[in-house]
């Protein structure tokens, strides 16, 4: 598929993350209007509840756009989704016969603020990323046994915090925990030293189901992507993950990026998974191309200094898609509604530039990278922004996701010091 043109010129550039082809849902404020739904377009945002009220669109009898979410619209289901994203295309088409209306409604990205898109109702992360597990477990158990023995069967997951999950641009406090060096007799109370990052993928539940579902139906089920960052304390996961794993050391944040990139603007860069070890169980079996070709990368930058690069990979890597992570979730009964959040696991490739975390990048701190200013970091250092950026790339056009981007701050005083 080519760069379908637009009337809004800066979605012409091939480079620009928002052309026609992508069309991103997300939540936006501006200084004289409160949260309401967005599209982007190009360096621009066509305001919904304003087109919705001039009777630009219309996907349901009662306003659906006017409220700081996606919820209401992905509850209405997939064929309000086509119809919208096609209507979405007329307006915004070049030589569109409504683009004085539109125009009307358009708002400089310059000018806005950007806000979760999505109301999480719950939030699952997966360790689904072969590489990333490999690379873990032959850190702890060595290579013999760095995979469980499940791994190559099921999608491993843990239920996580829904209500840590933040939009990009939301500052990260330094977590304190229980810590338990290898050495340490007894286990100390401090800020964690070993803090990190994951770069992920995150999947958004856009229809509900209280049944088993297929992988099939899983994959109709899922609304769109976001890029994520799942922030890791490394030696407060040390201590607590045995026997039922993580818990604290989860629980302080989860970014997203501002934009829901959907299945529709994704379809061109579809992929397999990789060749399977073990045939899978028919609940969770591959029912075609069920992975996206999305380049990942990952930068990092101290206080008041340029970033490094420090990762780059593609989604393309992971072991388990989202369609049979969501299938696996539904197979015990567990409802799924709308607005879940799935992540799906670190994403890291083949190469030591590949790999989603600096958990590994450093090998566990053992072997420290250095960034272009000369810093060397083996986890997170008080004021580093770590960045996100997540590209598709076709034929003359770049479907983008917005950065997700995070500061990591210094811990607070010992908040139960008396």
């Amino acid at each position: 598929m080519p760069l379908m043109k637009s009337w809004v010129t800066s979605a012409n550039d091939a480079a620009h993350p928002f052309p026609l082809n992508n069309l991103p849902y997300g939540v936006f404020s501006t200084a004289g209007t409160e949260e309401r739904c967005g599209v982007a377009i190009g360096d621009m945002i066509l305001d919904l509840y304003a087109a919705e009220e001039a009777g630009l669109v219309a996907v349901s009898d009662s306003p659906v756009f006017d409220v700081p979410y996606w919820n209401d619209f992905m509850d209405l289901g997939s064929e309000a989704w086509k119809a919208l994203r096609a209507r979405l295309i007329e307006i915004l088409a070049e030589g569109s016969a409504d683009r004085a209306a539109a125009e009307a409604c358009l708002v400089p990205m310059a000018e806005a603020t950007l806000h979760m898109p999505v109301a999480v109702s719950e939030y699952t992360d997966f360790y689904a990323g072969r590489h990333h597990a490999f690379n873990v477990g032959t850190m702890f158990r060595g290579p013999e046994n760095a995979l469980p023995p499940n791994w190559l069967h099921i999608p491993i997951g843990y239920n996580g915090r829904a209500s840590s999950v933040y939009v990009s641009g939301t500052e990260v406090r330094r977590p304190w925990g229980q810590l338990k060096g290898p050495n340490d007799e007894m286990p100390r109370w401090a800020p964690s030293a070993r803090f990190d990052i994951e770069l992920e993928m995150g999947a958004i539940v856009g229809t509900a189901s209280d049944r088993p579902i297929t992988v099939q139906e899983a994959d109709d089920n899922i609304f769109g992507y976001v890029l994520l960052n799942d922030w890791s304390a490394r030696d407060i996961q040390a201590w607590e993950y045995q026997p039922l794993g993580p818990f604290q050391a989860k629980a302080t944040a989860t970014s997203i990026s501002p934009w829901i990139v959907t299945k529709a603007a994704l379809e061109p860069f579809r992929c397999d998974t990789p060749e399977r070890e073990f045939e899978l169980l028919d609940h969770i079996k591959d029912c075609g191309p069920m992975l996206y070709d999305i380049d990942l990368e990952v930068t990092l930058a101290p206080e008041g200094k340029p970033a490094t690069t420090i990762a780059r990979t593609n989604y393309n890597e992971m072991y388990y898609s989202a369609a049979q992570q969501l299938a696996h979730h539904s197979t015990a009964g567990s409802p799924m509604n709308v607005g879940d959040l799935l992540g799906s696991g670190t994403i890291s490739g083949p190469e030591k530039q590949n790999r989603g975390s600096l958990l590994e990048l450093s090998w566990g701190g053992k072997e420290p990278l250095t960034l272009d200013t000369g810093e060397a970091r083996s986890f997170i250092a008080d004021g580093d922004t770590l960045t996100l950026i997540g590209n598709a790339r076709g034929d003359g056009f770049t479907i983008g996701f917005g950065d997700c981007v995070g500061t990591l701050l210094p811990a607070l005083e010992d908040p139960y010091a008396r």
